[in-house]
């Protein structure tokens, strides 16, 4: 067996796929794009979905990957076994309806056992099979594995519910009897079972069933490979190592740990063994994530970024290391990701920036978990009970970061334990909670034979032509292949061998329009336009007369319709490059919308944008609009337009070999498949009508052009003048002076109203203050006073306190359905035991509130006045009981 770095298997793998015939398919952002079902990308095939469920035909059906994944679902066992990461990288193979079984087993133990690749020991590979799978058996005999070594396991069959599924076989690596860690008549001590002697190495699928609604399996038009090798577990292997840790994926970043540390060493003990992985693997994770545009927040993706930051800080914590320090690792995990994952070095200081003020960020909540934490023991002491529950366990989980043995942890050190069954409990319901808002959705969907078989060619050639005549080639109603159509048809979908219509892609919408036959009568109006699997243009529409295959009918889009999508589309082009501009060169599109009524627009930004980065977008928009730049589009190869034009890529967009390119000046050069103005100036205006926050790290920005602009401008206008009415004020630019001098008046009316509000409870002061009662040696003052709000019982009570006319301050008030008390205790009375927290939350209850505070002042809200007079007499009570 060879010894090789982690690189070296990669990229081997990879090359080793390439010379059977495969493409390699770029690892994608772990941010999914378009599929509601993935928090992040979890495996290999997650980017392929589109050729698996016949959306999508692709160039090659033979494909190969290393894809990196992020899977949270088992984060708890991070650092504790030898292979959960929550960053890890998928190797696969796959075949869309191509090779099947007969050559993917023979390839899986050419690489894995020839010396020209792995040169693993055939007698070390173990096979697990479906028991009625007896083809995939007979042929890894076939290849060289032992009979002996194949196991026929029942759950070898891979179903996630609906959609595609089949048998499938894993390939398991013996590592020897010293790795054994069961006893030899264990039943987990064979391959596929719970042990650490045989790993799993890799996962061959065989989809060749769709798994129905009704429960039936039936065969899939296309039988499919789908496998996956984890890259972390084989480099496991190739070094030799006792687990994932040790090998080169993570070693430096444990070394650096170490730097760090308060003398720490790696493999000193199992406790600061587990604190060092998980800091190597959170580090990975995060600076992975962060480069691929998700950031940090209280929700989705962004909550999972913030929660491994904060394992990490805690376990730093651990190994002595104050303060922030995650960030400085960030530069170590590029470096040993950089020959296929060049991001993360490229972002670096964006990456380093990002962690470094969440760690921050952290250290302040930090100090608020551990308050509710004490403050939890200290009221579980006070009732002489020892169990923390499991929803505060679960709140400091949650809200604060606080892993759950970190809690057993603090519990136990002060003789007390924690509900784990109720935590997990409050955890299955919050998971929960998370898949219904996800939604019942498929994670694959079917394939739909009938557009897959359609390979008819049909081209797009309405960047130039508004209207054409055009063969109709195929007609499909309700996923048949038909001959003609008539009005009772409904609707329809149709290809011709060419269009003028633009298929919805790109974050432009369709075009629409109407159909009409030779003597111009309308046939069918075009509601929608997509992309078939094979790439044609496939026409939804309402069908208003018969049509027939192989005839002639004469296309045309709504004009109007088209030239707003085109203004707008091109704006969104100026837009991007200005953002660029104004907030900073890293600044990239996040998603778009081009409508012909409006642009919407999506960037990564921690930020939102200032009034004034708005106006100079504007007018960089508006003076590049002005300066009437031609736009030019120019077909050329990829890499000549990445090097000769500079151009960028747009987000989420996939390209091909050869790349459509649209230049406005040397201002703006993108790919971009969208219709767009011949110039400039035919955007007439462009203004922003708002920005906001949209998701984790994501702003938004929706405006408008031309027409749409010159009404938003008029509406606001006609406001404006509606305001100079009704202020009195002749003339418009006026408006802001006479504001300014009515707030100014405002602010002054509050003051006259604070000042006697002030006058007033000095008169009320000298009433209240003096019926003082004295109450087992405690001198007391209780009323219920005619207040408006707290403020007048909290003057009151500062009043009191500066007066010294009592040891003991209880005043209440009420208005309507509100009620408000407010107790002040001075030291003489909190010496005697009594509190004004404690006496507050006891009494709170007559008013149907609650409330609290120090012990020397606290105040309660509540909402029914009626108990005031009980609430103050069950003090008293209290008072007089102490």
């Amino acid at each position: 067996m060879k010894n090789l770095s982690s690189s070296e298997i990669r990229q081997m793998f990879l090359d080793f796929f390439q010379t059977k015939g495969h493409m390699i398919e770029p690892s994608a952002s772990l941010v999914p794009v378009d599929d509601p079902t993935l928090l992040w990308i979890n495996s290999g095939v997650a980017t392929l979905k589109k050729y698996f469920d016949g959306s999508v035909v692709p160039k090659n059906p033979r494909i190969t990957n290393a894809q990196k994944c992020i899977r949270t679902n088992d984060i708890e066992n991070v650092g504790k076994t030898a292979r959960h990461q929550t960053f890890f990288e998928m190797l696969g193979n796959f075949s869309v309806g191509d090779y099947f079984k007969k050559e993917v087993i023979p390839w899986a133990f050419e690489f894995l056992t020839s010396p020209d690749w792995l040169d693993m020991d055939p007698e070390k590979l173990y096979i697990t099979t479906y028991p009625k799978d007896t083809e995939t058996q007979k042929l890894w005999a076939e290849v060289g594995i032992d009979p002996s070594h194949i196991e026929k396991v029942e759950d070898n069959f891979w179903d996630i519910g609906e959609g595609p599924c089949g048998p499938d076989s894993e390939i398991f690596y013996d590592r020897g009897q010293s790795f054994n860690n069961l006893a030899e008549d264990d039943p987990e001590n064979y391959p596929g079972g719970e042990n650490e002697r045989y790993l799993e190495v890799w996962n061959i699928v065989f989809s060749e069933l769709n798994h129905l609604p009704s429960g039936k399996y039936v065969e899939q038009p296309h039988k499919n490979i789908d496998t996956g090798m984890g890259l972390e577990r084989l480099v496991s292997i190739m070094q030799g190592t006792k687990t994932n840790f040790e090998t080169d994926l993570f070693m430096p970043i444990i070394k650096q740990v170490e730097t760090l540390s308060d003398g720490k060493k790696y493999d000193d003990n199992d406790a600061d063994d587990i604190s060092f992985k998980i800091i190597a693997d959170h580090a990975r994770t995060v600076s992975f994530a962060v480069g691929d545009g998700a950031l940090p927040s209280n929700e989705g993706r962004g909550y999972v970024i913030r929660r491994l930051i904060r394992r990490a800080v805690l376990n730093g914590k651990k190994l002595g290391i104050d303060g922030p320090f995650l960030y400085k690792l960030v530069p170590t995990v590029g470096k040993i990701m950089e020959s296929y994952y060049p991001e993360v070095s490229q972002q670096q200081e964006f990456i380093s920036k990002t962690i470094e003020v969440e760690e921050k960020r952290f250290s302040e909540t930090l100090n608020d978990g551990l308050k509710l934490l004490n403050g939890v023991i200290d009221s579980l002491k006070a009732k002489n009970e020892k169990v923390i529950d499991g929803e505060n366990a679960f709140k400091l989980f949650d809200t604060y970061g606080f892993p759950l043995e970190m809690t057993v942890e603090y519990a136990h050190d002060e003789g007390m334990s924690v509900d784990e069954d109720g935590f997990k409990e409050n955890m299955e319901l919050q998971r929960e909670r998370a898949r219904q808002a996800r939604g019942d959705l498929q994670s694959m969907g079917m394939q739909d034979e009938t557009l897959m078989e359609i390979k008819t060619p049909s081209e797009f050639v309405g960047y130039d032509n508004n209207e054409i005549k055009a063969t109709l080639k195929d007609i499909i109603v309700n996923d048949e292949i038909v001959d003609s159509v008539n009005m009772t048809t409904g609707k329809a979908q149709l290809i011709f061998d060419k269009t003028p219509f633009y298929a919805e892609m790109g974050g432009q919408v369709a075009d629409i329009g109407n159909i009409y036959d030779e003597n111009n009568n309308q046939v069918a109006e075009v509601l929608d336009v997509q992309h078939a699997p094979n790439g044609q243009n496939i026409h939804l529409v309402n069908v208003i007369s018969e049509l027939d295959v192989n005839k002639e009918y004469t296309l045309k889009i709504n004009v109007d319709f088209r030239e707003k999508v085109r203004h707008n589309h091109t704006a969104t082009h100026l837009l991007d490059q200005a953002l660029r501009e104004v907030v900073g060169p890293r600044t990239h599109q996040a998603g778009s919308l081009v409508e012909p009524g409006y642009l919407r627009f999506d960037f990564n930004s921690n930020e939102g944008l200032n009034d004034q980065q708005i106006s100079q977008l504007e007018k960089i928009v508006n003076e590049k609009i002005w300066a009437a730049i031609p736009v030019k589009t120019e077909v050329l190869p990829i890499e000549e337009a990445k090097k000769k034009k500079g151009a960028v890529a747009m987000f989420s967009e996939k390209y091909g070999d050869i790349v459509r390119v649209v230049e406005v000046d040397d201002y703006s050069i993108e790919f971009c498949g969208g219709t767009h103005v011949r110039n400039t100036s035919e955007i007439g205006l462009f203004k922003i009508t708002s920005e906001s926050a949209v998701g984790s790290g994501i702003r938004r920005i929706d405006a408008v052009t031309g027409e749409e602009a010159f009404e938003y401008l008029n509406d606001q206008l006609n406001v404006l003048k509606e305001t100079a009415t009704n202020m009195k004020v002749n003339q418009l630019k006026d408006v802001p002076a006479r504001a300014e001098q009515l707030v100014d008046e405002a602010k002054k009316l509050k003051r006259d109203n604070q000042n006697l509000k002030v006058q007033l409870t000095s008169q009320k002061s000298a009433e209240v203050f003096d019926q003082v009662e004295d109450i087992n040696g405690v001198k007391v003052i209780a009323n219920v006073i005619s207040a408006d709000d707290m403020s007048t019982l909290r003057q009151l009570a500062d009043k009191w306190k500066s007066e010294n006319k009592s040891d003991v301050l209880i005043l209440g008030a009420g208005s309507g359905d509100k009620a408000n008390l407010v107790v002040s205790v001075n030291k003489a009375a909190q010496d005697k035991g009594l509190k004004a927290g404690d006496l507050i939350k006891q009494i709170a209850k007559e008013i149907q509130g609650g409330g609290g505070g120090r012990p020397d002042m606290a105040q309660a809200g509540g909402k029914d006045p009626k108990g005031l007079t009980k609430a103050l007499q069950l003090a008293k009570d209290i008072i007089k009981n102490n």
